[in-house]
């Protein structure tokens, strides 16, 4: 399990990694789905804003709603991201999502055929 690092941060109620195709790979904890969803729907917006704007490929998103906060990372082809309680310290997430991006490399490729 690629995200199993994730699990033992305090605060993380929910992860996810999606593939090119916009459908999870993995996911974890009882909103594991619906981040999954967001993720894929986020990176489609945020490619798009980048483009727009000139401003080259959007690798991390992090934002804070009512009861999360929500840190999420583009590595190639896939987006992978972890929501937690809101006020929890992010940092433990963030550096381990870099570790997990470092890993990805060996998911297979999708073919666009």
């Amino acid at each position: 399990m690629k995200l199993e690092p994730l699990h033992a941060i305090p605060g993380v109620v929910a992860s996810a990694l999606v593939g090119p195709d916009g459908l999870p790979i993995e996911m974890y904890g009882e909103a594991g789905d619906a981040l999954a969803a967001e993720l894929a729907s986020l990176r489609t917006s945020l490619d798009r804003t980048g483009r727009r704007l000139g401003a080259g490929e959007v690798t991390r998103l992090a934002f804070t709603s009512e009861r999360v906060e929500v840190v999420a990372l583009a590595s190639g082809e896939f987006v992978l991201g972890a929501a937690m309680i809101r006020g929890s310290d992010t940092r433990a997430a963030q550096q381990a999502l870099a570790r997990l991006a470092l890993d990805l490399t060996d998911l297979p490729k999708v073919d666009d055929a």
